[in-house]
C-alpha cells in the first residue's frame, strides 16, 4: 500500500470505510491490520468479519443503541448502523434517547409528496425518481437506513396511516415500490420496506390479531412485499406491530422465517417496528434481525433507568446464548445480515455522497404532486381556470394555508420550505385577484366556528369564483399515525359549508386534500372536483399549475371511494371486520378488496378504483393480441392505439384488468395485471404495447399451498379505469 493511499485512509479516518479492517488476532485484543482486495465478494467479508467477533460484540449489533442507531463493531472498524423515517422526507434530527427534535439547523429536507399521491401517479418512472431523490437526501444527512415505503394494503378508508401508502390494489402496489427502492439504494441507503404485514389499522395496532385466510394473504397482502424483496432487491424490512397466528409479526416464524427468509430467499435484515418486540425467546428464534425502539414499550416498569441493553435482544439474550438456551447459529445469522447491510451501506466506499434539498429535488416534489393530483368532477369546463380568466377568485378553507408536512405521526417532517396552496395561487393569479377566507378550524377553541362560516358565504356572494381546500390534515383521528379516523365524513362541518357556499354562488369548486378518501353528500351540488393529496414542500405550486391548465392533469384513484362507507368490504360485514374486537379483527372479505369487492358483488363505487378525467380527451382503439392460444411459461403480448383527440397535451394511464371464465376457485369480475402511462401532445396517436407472464395469471390454492393457473378461457380488457373498459379480447390457456 502507498504512503498516499495510507495517508487518505489513516489520516481521514476512512479504513474501515475503504476496506474493512481485518485482524491477525481474533476475539479481542491487540490487532493488525490485514488489508483486503476491495472487491473482494461481500459474504468473504462477511464471514472474516463474524469470525472474529466475540460473543458480547454479536450481541451488540442487534438491538439499538439509541433512539434510531443500532450499534456497530468498533474494535474492528466496523460502524453503527444509522436510520431515518421517512417515507416521504428525511425526519429531523432527534434527541438520543427519545423523539424530541434535537434543534439542528442543517436538517431541513425536501418534503415529497405522500405515497398515495405517488400511487396516484401510475408512474413507475416517477417512483424511481421519487426514491433516487429521497435516498440522495437520506446519504447527504449519513443515514444508512431508510424506513420506507410502506406497502400495507388500503382496505378501510378509516387506516389513520393510508396516506403512507400505495393503494388498494397489490399489483399497482408492486409496480410502484420496485423503482422506489432501486432509486433509494443507488445511492448506497437501504429502503426498509414497512410494515411486513397486516398492518391494516392504527386502532389496538399493538395487540390485534388479523385473521385473514391464506388466498387473500397471498393474492392481497403479500405481492407488495414479496416484489420489493424479489424484485427491488430491498436490503431490510420491518415488522409490523400486529399479530397473525396469534404471533407478533416482528418475530413471527411463519412470516419471517418460512415466507420471508425460505421462500423468498431474503438475505437483508429484518427490523423491529419501534416497540414491536415483546420476547425474547420469540425475537432469539423467529426471524427478528434488529431490536429497534423498545425502550417505548413501558419496560421502565424495571424500577431503574432504562437502558438499551435491557432490550429483549440484549443482555437477557446474551445471558441465555451463555447459558445454552439459544443458539449461537440464529445469532450468526442475524450478524451476517447485519454486517451484510453494513457492507452496502455505510461500508461501501463507493457510494455517493449525496444532496440535500436542492432545487432538483424540489422540481421532482412538484412533478410528483402534479402527476398525482385527480381531476374527479368537472362541469362545463370548471377546470383549468387559465390566469386572467377571473378578477375576483375566493379561496376558502384551512387546508389552504396550514402546514400539511408537520403532524402524522413518524412521517413528520422539517421542511427547508413548503409552499401552501393559497401562496401558490397567488403568485400565479397576482395578489389582486385573489382573496382568502378560513371558513372553517379545526382548532374551535381559537375561533367562532359560526363567523367563519358567516363570513366565508358572505365573500362568497361577491366573488366569481369560489375555491374550496379542505379535507383531511393529519391530526388526530384524521391522517394520523396510531389512531384510525372515527368517521367518513368531512370533519369540521366541511361538508355543511360546502352546500351552503354552492348556495350562494353556483361557480364554486373543491379541492379535497387527503390521504383517505371521504364520503361526499354535496358531490351533486358542486360543478368541480379534484382530488389532491399531501404534496409536500412544493404543494402550492403543483396546485396552481393543475387549476390554471399549466399542466393536464393525469392522476388517477389509486383506492375506491364508496358512496357510504357500508359499500366498502371491510365495513359491509361491521365491527368484527374493522376494527374487530380489541383481540381478533377477521378479515371476512377475503381477497375482495377494494375494486374487486364494488365489481364482483354490483356495488357502485362513487368513484372507482383507476378513475381519473384530464382536460383532453382519449380514444382508444381495439386491443389485440399477439395470439389466442398459449402455455403457461407464455407471455401474452397486447397492443392497440391511443390517441389524444383533444387540443392540449395529457397524458392517460391504460389499463388491462383480466377476468376468467371458469375458475376452479372463487375469483374478482377482474383484476389488474398491467398498466401504462402515456404523454401524448395534442392530436397525437401512439401505438402502446405491453405484456402479461400467463403465469400472473395465476391464484393462490389455499389447498395445495401454492400458485395455480387453470386450463380455461380469459379474457383481457383495456379501460381507463376499472368500470370504464374500453375493449376486451378471449383468450385459452392450456
Amino acid at each position: 500500500m502507498t504512503s498516499k493511499i495510507k495517508k487518505r485512509l489513516f489520516g481521514f479516518g476512512l479504513y474501515s470505510v475503504a476496506c474493512l479492517s481485518l485482524f491477525a488476532q481474533k476475539g479481542g485484543g491487540t490487532a493488525t491490520p490485514v488489508y483486503l482486495d476491495e472487491n473482494k465478494a461481500i459474504e468473504q467479508r462477511v464471514e472474516d468479519a463474524l469470525s472474529r467477533m466475540t460473543l458480547e460484540e454479536k450481541v451488540a449489533m442487534v438491538h439499538a443503541q439509541s433512539n434510531f442507531s443500532s450499534a456497530g463493531c468498533p474494535r474492528l472498524g466496523i460502524p453503527e448502523l444509522w436510520m431515518s423515517d421517512g417515507p416521504h422526507g428525511v425526519r429531523a434530527e432527534v434527541l438520543w434517547g427519545n423523539f424530541d427534535w434535537a434543534n439542528w439547523t442543517t436538517d431541513s429536507c425536501t418534503a415529497f409528496p405522500a405515497l398515495t399521491c405517488l400511487a396516484a401517479s401510475f408512474n413507475p418512472d416517477m417512483a424511481y425518481a421519487y426514491g433516487e431523490a429521497i435516498g440522495a437526501e437520506a446519504r447527504y444527512r449519513k443515514k444508512d437506513v431508510l424506513l420506507a415505503p410502506g406497502v400495507n394494503i388500503y382496505r378501510s378508508p378509516l387506516n389513520g396511516r393510508n396516506f403512507e401508502y400505495m393503494g388498494e390494489d397489490p399489483y399497482l402496489a408492486s409496480r410502484l415500490a420496485v423503482p422506489y427502492i432501486q432509486g433509494v439504494q443507488t445511492n448506497g441507503v437501504a429502503a426498509c420496506v414497512k410494515h411486513y404485514a397486516l398492518n391494516n389499522q392504527e386502532q389496538w395496532r399493538g395487540s390485534i390479531n388479523v385473521v385473514v385466510d391464506d388466498r387473500a394473504l397471498h393474492e392481497i397482502y403479500l405481492p407488495a412485499f414479496k416484489a420489493s424483496v424479489l424484485e427491488g432487491g430491498t436490503w431490510a424490512l420491518m415488522g409490523s406491530y400486529n399479530k397473525y397466528k396469534g404471533q407478533h409479526c416482528c418475530h413471527n416464524d411463519f412470516m419471517l422465517n418460512k415466507i420471508l427468509k425460505q421462500d423468498w430467499g431474503f438475505d437483508g435484515a429484518v427490523v423491529s417496528d419501534w416497540s414491536g418486540t415483546h420476547s425474547t425467546d420469540e425475537a432469539a428464534t423467529n426471524g427478528l434481525d434488529v431490536e429497534m425502539g423498545t425502550w417505548t414499550d413501558g419496560l421502565k416498569l424495571l424500577g431503574r433507568p432504562f437502558t438499551y441493553n435491557d432490550y429483549f435482544l440484549a443482555n437477557p439474550y446474551l445471558k441465555g446464548l451463555k447459558e445454552g438456551k439459544y443458539e449461537v447459529k440464529d445469532l450468526d445469522d442475524k450478524v451476517r445480515r447485519m454486517l451484510r447491510l453494513c457492507f452496502r451501506t455505510n461500508m461501501d466506499r463507493h457510494r455517493p455522497y449525496g444532496s440535500f434539498a436542492t432545487p432538483e429535488h424540489a422540481d421532482i416534489a412538484r412533478k410528483i404532486g402534479e402527476e398525482g393530483i385527480v381531476l374527479l368532477k368537472n362541469d362545463k369546463g370548471f377546470f383549468p381556470i387559465a390566469p386572467g380568466r377571473y378578477s375576483k377568485i375566493l379561496v376558502v378553507g384551512e387546508n389552504a394555508v396550514r402546514s400539511l408536512t408537520v403532524g402524522g405521526g413518524s412521517s413528520e417532517l422539517k421542511v427547508k420550505r413548503e409552499i401552501s396552496p393559497l401562496q401558490g395561487l397567488k403568485e400565479k393569479y397576482g395578489d389582486d385577484r385573489i382573496s382568502y377566507t378560513m371558513g372553517y378550524t379545526s382548532d374551535p377553541s381559537k375561533y367562532n366556528v359560526d363567523s367563519l362560516k358567516q363570513q366565508a358565504i358572505a365573500m362568497a356572494k361577491d366573488a366569481e369564483v369560489v375555491l374550496f381546500i379542505g379535507g383531511l390534515n393529519k391530526d388526530a383521528h384524521q391522517d394520523c399515525e396510531g389512531e384510525d379516523r372515527q368517521i367518513f365524513e368531512l370533519p369540521y362541518e366541511q361538508g355543511t359549508l360546502i352546500s351552503q357556499l354552492v348556495a350562494y354562488n353556483k361557480n364554486t369548486g373543491v379541492i379535497i386534500i387527503s390521504g383517505n378518501g371521504v364520503s361526499m353528500p354535496w358531490l351533486k351540488s358542486v360543478p368541480a372536483l379534484m382530488q389532491s393529496w399531501y404534496l409536500g414542500s412544493e404543494a402550492g405550486y403543483a396546485t396552481a399549475n393543475v387549476v390554471s391548465g399549466e399542466v393536464n392533469p393525469s392522476g388517477k384513484m389509486p383506492f375506491s371511494i364508496p358512496v357510504k362507507l357500508e359499500d366498502n368490504a371491510a365495513h359491509h360485514f361491521g365491527t368484527k371486520a374493522f376494527p374487530g374486537d380489541g383481540t381478533d379483527v377477521v378479515y371476512e372479505e377475503g381477497i375482495l378488496v377494494g375494486y374487486r369487492w364494488h365489481d364482483t358483488k354490483k356495488i357502485p363505487a362513487l368513484f372507482p378504483f383507476g378513475y381519473g378525467m384530464s382536460y383532453t380527451t382519449f380514444s382508444y382503439g381495439k386491443m389485440a393480441t399477439n395470439k389466442k392460444e398459449y402455455g403457461k411459461e407464455d407471455t401474452i403480448e397486447l397492443s392497440f392505439t391511443l390517441a389524444n383527440d383533444g387540443k392540449c397535451a395529457g397524458a392517460e394511464t391504460a389499463q388491462i384488468y383480466v377476468s376468467q371464465s371458469n375458475p376452479l376457485l372463487e375469483r374478482p369480475v377482474k383484476e389488474l395485471k398491467a398498466f401504462k402511462k402515456v404523454f401524448l401532445d395534442a392530436g397525437e396517436r401512439k401505438v402502446v404495447s405491453l405484456s402479461i407472464p400467463v403465469k400472473e395469471l395465476a391464484y393462490y390454492d389455499d389447498k395445495k399451498q401454492d400458485w395455480v393457473v387453470d386450463s380455461d378461457q380469459f379474457t383481457l380488457h383495456c379501460g381507463a379505469s376499472s368500470t370504464d373498459i374500453k375493449s376486451s379480447v378471449s383468450i385459452q390457456v392450456q
